[in-house]
């Protein structure tokens, strides 16, 4: 399977925002997504388009320089939702619904996603997960898979920031992120193999292809993965309901790209961990958010804390974020770790019904609400 990596504007970024419909009154899952389609001029590669789920759609920027920009294309595109879909229904951005079952969200009839639903059976039936998606743009083809181990590296961070499925149909699962392990059960999920060269990409792609796995490069769902389109795609993050944690983890993804891409223009290898203890890591991230040891490609302190390896980046990445215009939004995310990522929040609600509303009520918010206690 070849297929071309047209390089894009380095760190350039564009997000996907998945978010699921409610009803106003009662908060259960609604399939109304077809009503917003019906009402948007291409809903197939617009900014607002169709996703696997009758019950979702999902927001797409353009391509933009800074990250402020792209918060302001999303918030056009969700105030056009809201306004397309009036006050019966509302929007509700977290990695799954609270109390929802998720055998009861149905998906729209179209050949990939009946492949989904048909052939993972029973776990093609829990697929009512919403995520986050950020693209990093690469200029040039030989970065492209470097920096996809690399970013994955970092997965456990990016899980823990973000995650936001502690309840799932009704109970407390025990994660911090259940979508990230209802996700990985189907069968090209998970994290990406290290491969250094384009033409490595393509003899796997071609290999998935003859043993019937894949018909198209997209049907690839790594957490991080490279794209056609001359991006990277971080895909490892829940569906987050506010502007400020999409920036921080926007900004985060953006900065850490280009601090990999001058590594390897400097003639730098950007430093690995064998793919069993990243397994281990974002499982890590998954059950207990921040608050773990995640093991580290560092020289003597193979066990982090997973706190202060994230200030350690936040500090490193800081003149990055200044010169990519995104500081302030790199920021954020220290603030997010003394307060606390959604999972944190909707937890202080006290059940799940609790926090469904604490959802449904900050979605679209330009910051998440004030806890009372540091995280």
């Amino acid at each position: 399977m070849r297929f071309d990596f047209v390089p894009s504007g380095e760190s350039t970024i564009g997000v996907e925002w998945e978010l699921a419909l409610v009803d106003t009154e009662t908060l259960d899952l609604v399939p109304r997504a077809q009503d917003v389609l019906d009402a948007v001029d291409d809903p197939k590669s617009g900014p607002i388009r169709r996703e696997y789920l009758t019950n979702m759609v999902e927001l797409v920027t353009g391509v933009h320089h800074r990250v402020d920009g792209a918060m302001d294309d999303l918030r056009g595109s969700l105030e056009r939702v809201r306004g397309i879909l009036g006050p019966g229904t509302r929007l509700l951005a977290a990695g799954a619904h609270p109390v929802d079952r998720a055998a009861d969200s149905e998906p729209f009839d179209f050949w990939r996603y009946n492949v989904v639903k048909e052939r993972n059976a029973y776990w093609g039936r829990q697929m009512a997960i919403f995520g986050t998606h950020i693209h990093v743009g690469i200029d040039h083809r030989d970065k492209a898979l470097p920096i996809t181990y690399g970013l994955a590296r970092f997965s456990p961070y990016f899980i823990a920031l973000s995650a936001s499925s502690p309840y799932w149909e009704g109970e407390d699962s025990g994660y911090a992120s259940q979508r990230t392990m209802i996700f990985q059960q189907l069968p090209t999920n998970g994290l990406p193999y290290p491969m250094d060269s384009w033409e490595e990409f393509e003899h796997y792609a071609s290999e998935l292809e003859d043993a019937g796995m894949i018909s198209a490069p997209n049907e690839i769902r790594w957490d991080v993965r490279p794209s056609t389109f001359g991006t990277v795609e971080n895909r490892v993050l829940d569906s987050v309901p506010t502007f400020a944690e999409l920036g921080g983890l926007t900004a985060l993804t953006q900065c850490l790209a280009e601090y990999m891409s001058r590594e390897l223009d400097d003639g730098r290898a950007i430093a690995r961990l064998p793919v069993w203890f990243m397994k281990e890591n974002k499982w890590r991230a998954a059950r207990y958010g921040l608050d773990t040891d995640v093991i580290t490609p560092r020289v003597g302190q193979k066990l982090r804390p997973m706190r202060e390896g994230i200030y350690d980046w936040l500090n490193r990445l800081e003149g990055i974020s200044a010169e990519l215009g995104c500081a302030d939004e790199l920021r954020f995310v220290a603030e997010l770790m003394e307060h606390g990522p959604s999972y944190l929040r909707q937890r202080t609600t006290g059940d799940p019904a609790a926090a469904l509303r604490q959802l449904v009520d900050s979605t679209g918010a330009d910051r998440p609400p004030e806890l009372p206690f540091s995280a």
